[in-house]
């Protein structure tokens, strides 16, 4: 696993290059891939207990991706800590005989614990993992669930917040990509869900707010964890930008999903190489 920040985001800038390849290739969900890609990098390459040889392993950190259609970001960490190989997915990608696809699919991929692509569905599931391992007696393994902004407007979502207070759960962490964009268009002018972040402290959770493409700040979140076996769940609210690090994609609800050419993945992965050196030549 990684320690440092440089590390973390050196993975990170690998990740995002991995991503805009396989974008080349095929269409996948892009701008939601790449806001979230710095929370990935470091629950997947830094947080998480998980060992890719025994995908059973009870002590094992558990992970669910309710944001589903963040397929291909989930992939690329899963093979940087040796899932698979990177090249696999790229690969392998929308293939009948693949592992890899659009949503992130159990019966296909032994490192998915749980299929999932309807919004909506993966908090509550995740309530029930981290309730069955307290059955159990399970005392040091955390679920984490990653969530878009958009899907905060289901109904079962807030089922599940409630039911995650009262039965303690503070082995539960949920992770909210809060870029401010849907497929359809901007957040506030489709949902109106106001503040996200105070509606979750007005259901008793222990809410961290934060800029979510920012690596220093969200190792130190995870650093600052309650216990596993603490009694309160954990939301973090990540400001994201969509199509973070592509200048054209950011911000821009065209790329929630789509597909670059030749010309187009070499000038992206340019410039994300020449912000990595300016940022560390100045350290």
């Amino acid at each position: 696993m990684l320690n440092s920040v440089y590390e973390l985001e050196k993975a990170a800038l690998d990740i995002r290059k991995q991503l805009l390849s396989l974008c080349n290739k095929e269409v996948i969900h892009i701008g939601g891939d790449l806001s979230i890609t710095d929370i990935m990098t470091v629950l997947w390459q830094y947080q998480m207990k998980y060992n890719p040889e025994n995908t059973k392993d009870e002590k094992r950190d558990r992970f669910v991706l309710s944001k589903g259609h963040a397929s291909a970001v989930t992939s690329f960490n899963q093979a940087a800590i040796g899932c698979f190989k990177a090249e696999d997915v790229i690969k392998e990608y929308a293939t009948d005989q693949g592992r890899f696809s659009m949503h992130s699919c159990n019966l296909v991929n032994p490192f998915v614990e749980v299929s999932t692509g309807s919004l909506g569905h993966g908090l509550p599931i995740a309530c029930g993992m981290a309730a069955a391992l307290r059955l159990k007696g399970n005392t040091t393994s955390r679920v984490y669930t990653v969530m878009g902004d958009g899907e905060q407007s289901e109904g079962s979502i807030w089922e599940a917040v409630a039911n995650a207070k009262r039965y303690q759960l503070g082995n539960l962490v949920a992770i909210v990509d809060y870029n401010g964009l849907e497929a359809d268009g901007f957040l506030d002018e489709i949902t109106g869900l106001g503040n996200i972040a105070e509606k979750y402290r007005t259901f008793g959770w222990n809410v961290k707010e934060f800029d979510g493409n920012d690596i220093t700040v969200i190792k130190q979140n995870f650093d600052s964890l309650p216990p596993a076996d603490s009694m309160i769940p954990t939301v973090f609210v990540c400001h994201t930008v969509k199509g973070k690090g592509v200048s054209f994609m950011e911000n821009q609800m065209r790329w929630h999903a789509g597909k670059i050419n030749d010309e187009q993945l070499e000038e992206c992965i340019f410039h994300l190489d020449k912000a990595f050196e300016r940022r560390w030549n100045k350290c």
